[in-house]
């Protein structure tokens, strides 16, 4: 029997064209200003992928205003469905190899401290897109040496070859997302497995990285579950944990079956510490890549 917190649920209300309606605490403000127009001229003039646009991140604002943003390598099409994802679904068109290039290019005219990269899923691709991970990487070291590196990797469906090849490149953490509890994989992620995402997470902590993954919260799940996927992560070497609230893109996607209170974030942040995850970032408008600067040396 788990000893929960007596925390009072919020009763979702919808708008007029039938959609939820988001509470006092998910609300942002409009990005603006000029660091945040500088970073949106280098990735427009370079043909930049980001998933802080694809991915409708309510952090952009805040995130592009500091001069940082999350970049998305091997195209902005991905070859899986998820029904929590706002980024395009479909048969990808052939990837572009000078793409590293042209972003480790533009990580250094940003002047980052600290640079994020992800993907979409390439399951067609023999290697994943492994190759392109690591010249990214790579190049990105050699241009700018001071600057630290989290690489948000995708599934690679147990191409373990892949994933030795993507951690190769000199990053400093290495994150692949959960993205939510087991009884809810085939509803939210269907050609993704639970176990075979643990799997990869506990390979890359074999291969000496520190590793790092997310959750979102509010499709459904129940504390009890999420209190397991926590046990599941300390056991297979998990270092860093982020818990965010769920937000639907599109009336197509998943549902928001519930908005977590702030106080119910907390209670998970110091349950995964105490679980045994080094360092938990939990909120309601926490993402990925949300002060993965932080991440660094945990």
């Amino acid at each position: 029997m788990i000893d929960l917190p007596v925390i009072p649920s919020i009763p979702n209300e919808t708008t007029e064209d039938g959609r939820t309606k988001k509470p006092s605490w998910l609300r942002v403000k409009l990005p603006v200003g000029k660091d945040y127009k500088n970073v949106r001229d280098i990735v427009d003039k370079h043909n930049l992928h980001t998933i802080c646009q694809s991915g409708n991140c309510p952090n952009m604002g805040e995130c592009w205003g500091a001069g940082t943003a999350t970049f998305m390598i091997l195209g902005n099409v991905c070859t899986r469905s998820c029904t929590f994802c706002a980024v395009a679904t479909g048969r990808p068109p052939e990837y572009d190899d000078a793409e590293p290039k042209r972003v480790a290019e533009a990580i250094t005219k940003m002047k980052v401290k600290h640079a994020v990269i992800t993907s979409v899923n390439r399951d067609e691709l023999k290697d994943r897109g492994a190759e392109i991970w690591y010249q990214t990487v790579k190049l990105t070291k050699e241009l700018s040496p001071s600057t630290t590196i989290e690489t948000l990797i995708p599934d690679v469906k147990g191409t373990w070859s892949a994933l030795e090849r993507m951690v190769e490149g000199g990053q400093e953490v290495v994150s692949h997302n959960m993205e939510t509890v087991e009884s809810l994989y085939r509803r939210v992620r269907p050609q993704a497995k639970y176990a075979r995402s643990l799997e990869q997470i506990r390979r890359t902590k074999e291969l000496g990285m520190r590793t790092k993954t997310g959750i979102m919260l509010g499709l459904g799940e129940k504390p009890e579950e999420v209190l397991k996927a926590i046990d599941d992560l300390a056991a297979n070497g998990c270092d860093i944990l982020t818990l965010g609230q769920y937000l639907q893109p599109t009336r197509r996607h998943h549902e928001v079956i519930e908005f977590i209170t702030p106080e119910m974030f907390q209670y998970y942040k110091e349950e995964g510490e105490r679980r045994g995850i080094k360092y938990v970032e939990s909120g309601p408008l926490v993402r990925s890549s949300y002060h993965a600067e932080r991440h660094v040396n945990v």
